[in-house]
């Protein structure tokens, strides 16, 4: 309802109560003693004996209990009221009655001296006004005392009101709502200026708590303090810091004379932390803080003195791969954090977690060298390889080319996501924070399988498998390749020879390590002169023995 919708006459209150009452009392009658004379529950009524000729008649609706009976019996006597007349026969009202003795019974009571108020409900209309209930009895409000609208039905508003008339002759009371709001006002007023002159803070109750803010109780008059409001962290949950009934010092900010809104600050009424963060944190500092809010992308922390901070997710842990931050945190944990960002101009704190933890890498580092054999589970695989998570979360690189001694194999071939690997560390780079690991270190390479068979200076015949511009790959037995070489092929010439074609050559070198191969066709070619010279001149010295032998014995 809005003030400017009461409609406010001048009007002769005295005239106007006498003016309500007089037709109803030429109507009702009084309040009279009657016997009941019979009682007739299939016409639902009963004769009642007020002393007139004919008897008088009541519905029993009006007799029977809460549990439906009537507990009156024929000959009882009962207080009643004449309400009119059907034909000859008199009707009265045993409800009307209870009410006149109600009523009497309230004036007789009543102290002039002392300021009533009620609390009822608007029952029906009067001329000139409403007929308020109230705790059984009935009370007339002019309309113009009433600051009802007219615009809208007030039967069934419940209202309170003020006695301003009482007049126990006529047993009747007049009440005022208008009294009451008014004084209200001129209340709220009073508060109101106090509190907008006054910038000190002052104390009030949480009424009520609601998803935008809370109403605070202060000299009796409700404000809002907003959610925005409530904290220099910024905008908070009020039911996560605050109960109805909690004491709180509030600011005023602003009334709305024609909402009749007030709006209260409880940050205004404590200092800023920001104003001196300076002298409060440092980039650096280790402080304790309690998670209040989780999302996907990090944590909320409260480091106290109304401050917040926030932790995201990938200073959480070292571990790479956090997925949610509630795998690691749950709100209402207390932890220590390190503040790593204040911008003072944002009004913005970042703090890290892992940064207080020990590196995996180092610890992995002290705990393992190169050349140590390790179990992992790969956690990744991709086009160069697969990434393996090992002890502490650390991660390793198994690269494609430590994948296999086949040739050709990839990471992507053989592995999978969550696939358990046993691995050889080959590589720790601890300021890179790298790991590099082989899986074919762990078994025998073909070249070393080779050397078992073969030695430097062996004659070997292969296939060309491949034609490169540094030389020709060549299969040999065993499945492995061997290489020869431009400058080794002679007397082969290079654009003559194909894939598919057999080659014969020596072998100058054998590298198990790096699982290579070196054949030389060249290098054939020398040693298969020497090889024959060497049998000449075997044979010439022979020769030469043998004569000198037989040349000896001729001469004898």
């Amino acid at each position: 309802m809005k003030f400017e919708d009461i409609e406010i006459e001048d009007v002769d209150f005295e005239a106007m109560l006498e003016e309500s009452f007089k037709k109803e009392e030429s109507r009702s009658g009084d309040l009279i003693e009657g016997t009941i004379v019979k009682i007739n529950e299939e016409d639902n009524q009963a004769l009642i004996d007020i002393g007139r000729k004919n008897e008088a008649v009541v519905s029993l609706d009006q007799l029977r209990d809460e549990e439906g009976n009537v507990p009156f019996k024929e000959g009882d006597t009962i207080p009643v009221v004449v309400t009119g007349m059907r034909g000859e026969r008199p009707m009265v009202s045993y409800d009307l009655a209870k009410k006149r003795q109600a009523m009497q019974e309230f004036l007789t009571e009543y102290d002039e001296s002392q300021e009533y108020i009620i609390e009822g409900t608007v029952v029906r209309k009067n001329k000139g006004g409403y007929v308020v209930e109230a705790g059984g009895l009935e009370f007339f409000m002019p309309r113009t005392l009433s600051y009802l609208s007219s615009k809208t039905d007030p039967i069934g508003k419940k209202v309170k009101a003020l006695i301003i008339k009482v007049d126990k002759e006529k047993g009747s009371v007049v009440v005022s709502r208008k009294e009451l709001i008014e004084r209200e006002r001129a209340k709220v007023q009073e508060v109101v200026e106090k509190l907008m002159e006054s910038k000190e803070p002052t104390t009030g109750v949480v009424k009520k708590i609601t998803s935008y803010g809370m109403f605070v109780d202060v000299g009796g008059i409700d404000g809002l303090v907003h959610y925005s409001q409530i904290s220099h962290k910024g905008p908070v949950n009020p039911a996560k810091y605050f109960q109805e009934g909690d004491e709180v010092k509030v600011v005023a900010l602003d009334y709305d004379k024609k909402k009749r809104h007030l709006s209260l600050s409880i940050k205004d009424a404590t200092p800023d932390p920001w104003e001196n963060i300076d002298e409060i944190l440092s980039v650096g500092d280790t402080v304790e803080a309690v998670v209040s809010n989780i999302e996907p992308y990090g944590a909320f922390v409260d480091l106290g003195e109304d401050l917040e901070a926030f932790l995201h997710v990938s200073e959480i842990s070292w571990d790479k791969n956090v997925k949610h931050p509630k795998d690691y945190l749950n709100v209402d944990d207390t932890i220590n954090v390190e503040v790593i960002e204040i911008d003072k101009e944002k009004r913005r704190l970042r703090v890290s977690l892992k940064n207080l933890l020990p590196k995996p890498m180092e610890e992995f580092s002290r705990k393992h060298r190169v050349g140590d054999v390790v179990s992992g589970t790969v956690s990744s695989v991709t086009d160069f390889g697969a990434f393996v998570r090992l002890e502490g979360g650390v991660e390793g690189l198994l690269h494609n080319q430590e994948v296999s001694w086949e040739k050709g194999k990839k990471a992507k071939d053989l592995y999978q996501a969550g696939d358990e690997v046993e691995v050889k560390i080959i590589r720790i780079d601890t300021d890179a924070g790298k790991i590099s690991l082989s899986r074919k270190a762990l078994e025998k390479s073909p070249a070393e399988a080779f050397a078992e068979k073969h030695k430097v200076g062996d004659i070997v015949t292969g296939i060309v498998k491949d034609k490169k511009d540094f030389g020709v790959f060549i299969a040999l037995d065993d499945n492995v390749d061997a290489l020869i070489r431009t400058e080794d092929l002679h007397p082969f010439k290079f654009d003559e020879i194909e894939k598919g074609q057999e080659i014969k050559g020596v072998i100058t070198q054998i590298d198990p390590k790096n699982d290579r191969i070196r054949v030389s066709v060249r290098r054939l070619e020398r040693q298969e002169e020497r090889e024959a010279l060497k049998r000449i001149t075997e044979e010439q010295d022979v020769s030469m023995t043998l004569g000198d032998i037989i040349k000896d014995k001729l001469q004898k």
